[in-house]
């Protein structure tokens, strides 16, 4: 795994794909603006959050009289950061916990700011790649519970879930995906981070999908593994517990563009400055659940967050 967001595996059918304009994909450059004569392709990775961000990029550029191929929804974060170095597409939003995994630093630093400015520099030097800074929005792991039984039991943080595992084992039932059972920065090290354990039998593996599900009935755990900016878990009735510890890697998002493409059209930083502004993780909940709740396009979605704060 290169990022914890890229798990979230909601590639929707409709949306932005691998092509260039088409119908729905927003209204064009317009007339006149500081971006004018620019052209540039905005590339995303394949899930829910990527198209959004993706069509956000998009429609804000467009906004400033540039010329934007997309090619959203790329297979992988390999896939999409190898066409960035390879100069065929200039610009996508990335992970500061995918950057620390993909220039291999070692160890884990849950500062978010450290971790920024490290991937910052060290992809700047070795790739020409310019992260601008980064946004608020913090797409890492999280353990969710239902809000009603978090209440009830009065966790709110993973403290408390570990106190709740120690004397109640059977109200701290947990669900997670192979994959953060099998890693060295999931189960295993959220288990010795927190100082508890549970028994076999109140630990079940599932798909990342129906985990969501699984916590909001209860069945067959009260407590899972979710990504926090997932809109599913506002619209389940579920609540994030506080990493009081701070254990889990940041992943803020942060625009990576080509150095070669910023300094030829530096308005990109300038216009992409609000946006990064704007998204928080509350933010990218309540617009990812936009999409796989109600039902509605990123382009559709991505067009009226950017009418709402005028900045189309």
């Amino acid at each position: 795994m290169v990022t914890a967001a890229s798990l979230l595996g909601l590639a929707l059918t409709s949306g932005c794909a691998l092509t260039s304009n088409g119908p729905g994909q927003g209204s064009g450059p317009a007339d006149s603006g500081p971006l004018k004569g620019a052209t540039v392709n905005v590339a995303s990775k394949s899930f829910t959050e990527q198209l959004l961000l993706c069509e956000i990029t998009a429609q804000r550029l467009e906004s400033q009289a540039a010329n934007v191929k997309r090619t959203c929804g790329m297979s992988g974060s390999n896939a999409v950061r190898a066409a960035l170095t390879g100069g065929s597409v200039d610009m996508y939003w990335e992970y500061t916990g995918t950057g620390w995994l993909a220039l291999k630093q070692q160890g884990s630093t849950t500062d978010p700011q450290a971790v920024y400015e490290k991937v910052r520099d060290l992809d700047k030097a070795k790739n020409n790649v310019v992260w601008l800074p980064p946004a608020a929005a913090n797409n890492t792991y999280a353990l969710a519970m239902r809000t009603r039984t978090a209440k009830k039991l009065n966790v709110s943080t993973l403290s408390d879930y570990a106190e709740l595992a120690a004397k109640d084992p059977a109200s701290a039932r947990f669900c997670g995906a192979s994959e953060f059972f099998g890693r060295d920065d999931g189960w295993s090290g959220l288990k010795k981070a927190y100082g508890f354990s549970l028994p076999k039998s109140d630990v079940a593996e599932l798909a990342e999908g129906p985990i969501y599900n699984a916590v909001a009935k209860g069945n067959p755990c009260s407590l899972g593994e979710v990504f926090a900016t997932d809109g599913r878990i506002s619209a389940l009735g579920l609540t994030v517990l506080k990493d009081d510890k701070k254990y889990f890697t940041p992943y803020n998002l942060s625009l990576n563009v080509r150095g070669a493409t910023l300094r030829k059209h530096p308005g990109i930083q300038t216009a992409m400055a609000p946006v990064a502004r704007l998204l928080t993780t509350s933010v990218m909940q309540k617009l990812n659940a936009r999409i796989d709740v109600d039902g509605k396009r990123p382009e559709e979605v991505a067009h009226q967050w950017l009418s709402a704060n005028k900045l189309n």
